[in-house]
């Protein structure tokens, strides 16, 4: 066993030690819905809780579980680390492929994530591709797959608008030129607009409904600006780029990382979805589905949730009293980070809503998140309950992970497609026949 692997086991059994002393009294509530209960505050520390699975991956025959109605096959596999997913007009599905590459380490914590997020194959060396699937053939699955574009730094989102792909690498917006049935691009690609590397690396883009402009989630670089305002800034925000002018401005900011966008189409609202910050406890404080306004504030890093201050962070009395509540908790914790609108009658039984990819958690004492869920929409807002989609991705002891779910899309035939970057795999979801 590496050094690294030794060094991951001893931070499990630490971090399993912190989690008996400070969980003595059972399992929280999960903090969902648009009125959740969120648990005082109990900073951790230099000891943060620790929880990671190992990451097996799914051997031949098992499969995610689909809720009743529904069934799940793999429309692809043996792919490497798929994050996201794109579907083109002409039906042909674009996977982002990437890692998290270790950054600088700088204390025996940052050594501890490292090690613990390489035991969960969630950091290495990154593809930085993006493979085009096809399923030519209608059967749901993609006998086509063919490297799309290469030598890209650490891809992500992904938007096509007439002849150009956009394409969200860590450190800016490329665009490329694009033809129909394309199965690979080879022209090099056109810089936009640049964004910091590090941190919260994901770029997700959407297209505004006009194609005018391109929205841009950055996350932060840290956990709650520990390094200062300074690194912060242009981060933890939505950028508007606006492809005419070339102009980028902030859409809205406070936003420690949000990831998956989508719009909603009663209102016209663009929603996300957000990761929140570490080491106040399991439900403390909750990732969250949003709407997001222009030149709204969100709240990080001084204040979370309905303006409930971070005592870590030195505040800002005016932006927090500033600060919008969001709309819909998602627990603590879940790395909520794929989102799509999904029509009633995508999946049988389920109405208008958002399904989302939720990555699930490493630093609560019981695993939350490792599903995709449905959040219900009436009059362009979240209602709830939470329904599972797909679950079955940690063995009941937690030890492992089978898959991981990310990015989620409507697929070219109506069905639900999900990015498994532990699995390797992009899942099929569709209603079961008759029923």
């Amino acid at each position: 066993m590496s050094l690294s692997g030794i060094f991951a086991r001893v931070v499990a059994l630490v971090g399993a030690g912190a989690i008996h002393l400070r969980h003595r009294h059972g399992p929280q509530q999960p903090a969902f819905g648009s009125a959740p209960t969120i648990p005082a505050a109990k900073p951790q520390g230099r000891i943060p809780t620790l929880k990671m699975p190992t990451a097996k991956g799914w051997s031949a025959g098992h499969t995610p579980v689909a809720a009743p109605g529904l069934q799940v096959n793999a429309f692809a596999a043996g792919l490497k680390h798929p994050r996201w997913i794109h579907v083109l007009p002409n039906r042909d599905v674009l996977v982002a492929e990437a890692l998290s590459v270790p950054g600088g380490i700088r204390s025996v914590f940052d050594y501890a994530m490292v090690s613990t997020m390489k035991r969960a194959a969630a950091v290495g060396d990154s593809p930085n591709r993006i493979t085009l699937l096809r399923d030519a053939d209608g059967d749901g699955v993609a006998e086509t797959r063919e490297t799309f574009l290469d030598g890209l730094n650490q891809p992500f989102g992904m938007a096509l608008l007439s002849d150009t792909l956009y394409v969200g690498n860590t450190d800016g917006v490329v665009a490329f030129p694009y033809a129909p049935g394309d199965t690979r691009i080879g022209a090099p690609g056109r810089k936009l607009a640049e964004f910091k590397p590090g941190g919260h690396w994901t770029r997700s883009l959407l297209a505004s409904p006009d194609g005018r402009k391109l929205y841009v989630g950055v996350g932060s670089l840290s956990n709650i600006a520990e390094h200062g305002m300074e690194a912060e800034e242009g981060r933890a925000a939505i950028h508007e780029l606006d492809l005419e002018s070339g102009r980028v401005r902030i859409f809205a900011s406070g936003l420690r990382n949000p990831v998956g966008m989508a719009w909603e189409p009663t209102t016209g609202a663009l929603w996300t979805v957000v990761n929140e910050r570490d080491g106040l406890g399991d439900e403390t404080p909750p990732d969250y589905l949003t709407s997001v306004r222009d030149g709204g504030f969100y709240g990080w890093p001084y204040c979370y949730w309905d303006r409930i201050v971070d005592d870590r962070v030195p505040q800002d009395p005016a932006l927090v009293a500033s600060a919008i509540t969001p709309d819909f908790a998602l627990g603590g914790h879940t790395a909520s980070l794929g989102l799509c609108w999904v029509p009633a009658g995508t999946l049988p039984g389920f109405p208008d809503g958002m399904a989302i990819g939720q990555h699930g958690s490493w630093n609560r004492s019981k695993l939350a998140g490792y599903k995709v869920v449905f959040v219900p929409f009436e009059n362009g807002r979240p209602v709830g309950p939470v329904r599972d989609i797909l679950t079955g991705f940690l063995s009941p002891d937690e030890r492992d992970s089978y898959g991981r779910p990310v990015g989620v899309a409507i697929g070219p035939d109506g069905s639900l497609l999900v990015a498994d970057d532990v699995g390797d795999v992009i899942w099929r979801v569709t209603g079961v026949p008759g029923k």
